[in-house]
């Protein structure tokens, strides 16, 4: 039951009718799938083509290869150019973090290239868990005990395998991110709270 609905409002935003209560799908960055349609068919497309990915990983070590940029890996991988997806690292064919990007090679390198907890995040989170003081990110990166610390997380992510998708719709892109941390069970690593 909707209690406000003057007929300026209904005149402004026409998906609303008075002989329907329903919102038809509001179309957002060219996605004209309902919520629906993404939670029941989309995102489980897009997983299962993550699955047959995850059954043939790469090694993040090449990622962390000296001199092999994102150009060089993506040609090695037999792509023309960086795209927008999900990936998730995988340790021991177990599934343990779920990122996405609209350059996710790229991106990739900055997780295991990375020098500060803007570019390498799961390292620096990782490396934060056993920190019980309340410091800024700031001083935590300058403190030579902690950026130790840092530097081998990111030689630990350096040992994990990755898989991923191309997704290209934004919208499709972002709901896929929680969906897929939550199929997979990602939840030591993922986190979706805001800073």
């Amino acid at each position: 039951m909707c209690l406000f609905r003057p007929d300026s409002f209904l005149a402004e935003y026409p998906r609303i009718t008075p002989e329907c209560d329903r919102w038809r799908p509001m179309v957002i960055d060219d996605c004209t799938h309902s919520f629906e349609e993404l939670a029941r068919r989309v995102l489980p497309i897009h997983l299962e083509r993550l699955q047959i990915n995850i059954a043939t990983p790469l090694s993040m070590a090449d990622f962390a290869e000296r001199g092999a940029g994102t150009k060089t890996l993506l040609k090695r991988c037999r792509l023309a150019e960086d795209f927008s997806g999900c990936y998730v690292f995988l340790e021991r064919e177990k599934p343990v973090y779920v990122g996405i990007s609209r350059t996710v090679f790229q991106r990739l390198s900055q997780h295991v290239k990375g020098t500060s907890h803007f570019d390498a995040t799961l390292a620096y989170r990782i490396a934060e868990s056993g920190m019980h003081t309340r410091e800024s990110r700031t001083k935590r990166m300058a403190n030579p005990e902690f950026r130790s610390l840092f530097n081998g997380k990111k030689e630990y992510l350096r040992t994990l395998k990755v898989a991923y998708v191309e997704i290209q719709n934004p919208l499709e892109l972002y709901v896929f991110e929680p969906y897929c941390a939550m199929e997979l069970d990602t939840n030591l690593w993922n986190t979706f709270r805001t800073h």
